[in-house]
């Protein structure tokens, strides 16, 4: 008895996914709960297991656009699979007569239209001959004769050019990506706001506590978990930022889902922290942690894109010294990181060097005011600067 290999639900509003490959080969043998193909939607990547052990039999190849509930393969039972399709006997020649001799095969002349080949010849009358074609005229001749013409120096340029690029389909999530931004660009009123952080207390903190908190919680101390408290922290003074239009209505959020876009071999993602504000700080590490990780294995299920409510984005680990992110769609805000750069400030007239961070929140400016905007990162600059203030706050 076979199983069916069927295309799981894929999420809300996605009715469509790329079989990118298989990871086992037809006919191959698969255990239960073996990853036996990758799809990958408009929102993220996933595998299909196996459900049952057995023979696998591939319907759909790679690369096959594939609905929810679709089979794409089946798993027979190696026992069934193999009394399903005996082997059977090659036929023996039938032996010639002996009073018929071997045909001797000998070169006949090749005559255009004269008759088929052997394998079409067929017993009876020739058919009849085919009807000559008239000779052209000498100045027809020379034309047939006359070598082409070289290419226009135009076409040269363009076949050289062409010999130097390679095109590449874009994936389905490259595609989405490109819509999406699209589409924030096009439905939003998108304005950017900067400031910079001193991060001296906040790096000295992480410095002291840093191996002790490893310790205690097994993971370690990162800077986008303690940037996540200070947004959370900013966004309970300022919770418009939370909030999203939808329509000709404000839908205000009483939790955060906290979006952390991560850098993939796909491209980028944004799984979702769910109540992040209800986490501690080694809580929320750890989930940061966790969904990146399977952001860049290609494991991310689809509710973990969904319902997203505000976004934090790091391009500081690529070296990004200061840049506009693009909000994440129906989201109202989206907080960029950068990098840390050591630079002479003015503290108290006189001139220090401090590690220095520029951050920039970019925002729906139909939701958000200006000062909105404003007072959350400096509330988001404030909890940084002086940690204490999230612990107590204030």
């Amino acid at each position: 008895m076979a199983v069916d290999v069927r295309i799981p639900p894929l999420g809300e509003s996605i009715n469509e996914a790329t079989l990118v490959r298989w990871l086992k080969a037809d006919g191959a043998h698969v255990d239960v709960d073996e990853v036996l193909l990758e799809l990958e939607t408009e929102k993220a990547a996933m595998e299909v297991q196996a459900e049952a052990a057995g023979r696998l039999k591939i319907l759909q190849p790679a690369g096959a656009r594939v609905q929810p509930g679709a089979v794409v393969a089946t798993i027979a039972e190696e026992a069934a699979a193999g009394a399903a399709e005996p082997s059977k006997p090659t036929p023996a020649p039938e032996p010639r007569p002996a009073s018929e001799p071997a045909a001797t095969p000998r070169a006949e002349p090749v005559v255009e239209g004269a008759r088929p080949p052997a394998a079409e010849r067929r017993e009876g009358p020739p058919p009849p001959p085919a009807a000559r074609r008239p000779e052209p005229a000498p100045a027809a001749r020379v034309a047939t004769e006359r070598p082409p013409a070289p290419p226009h120096d135009g076409d040269g340029r363009r076949a050289a050019a062409d010999a130097e690029i390679e095109r590449v389909p874009m994936t389905t999530l490259r595609r989405t990506i490109a819509a999406r931004l699209v589409e924030a660009q096009r439905t939003a009123a998108i304005l950017t706001t900067f400031n910079e952080i001193d991060l001296g207390e906040l790096l000295a903190l992480r410095a002291r506590h840093r191996e002790r908190f490893k310790a205690r919680h097994g993971v370690d101390l990162g800077l986008v978990s303690l940037f996540a408290r200070a947004v959370i922290h900013a966004l309970r003074e300022v919770p418009i930022v939370n909030a999203r239009i939808d329509g000709g209505d404000v839908v205000h959020q009483r939790r955060v889902h906290l979006g952390i876009a991560v850098g993939t071999p796909r491209g980028l993602v944004v799984p979702v922290v769910r109540d992040a504000d209800a986490l501690s700080l080694p809580a929320l590490e750890k989930a940061i942690v966790e969904v990146a990780r399977r952001a860049r294995e290609g494991k991310l299920a689809p509710e973990d894109l969904a319902g997203g409510t505000f976004t934090i984005t790091n391009g500081g680990v690529f070296g990004s010294l200061l840049s506009t992110p693009i909000l994440n769609p129906p989201q109202s805000g989206i907080l960029g990181m950068h990098k840390i750069e050591e630079r002479p400030v003015a503290r108290e007239g006189q001139v220090v060097i401090r590690p220095m961070m520029y951050v920039a929140l970019s925002y729906d400016h139909r939701l958000i005011d200006g000062e909105q905007a404003v007072t959350f990162l400096v509330r988001v600059k404030e909890a940084l600067e002086d940690p204490a203030r999230m612990v107590l706050g204030v």
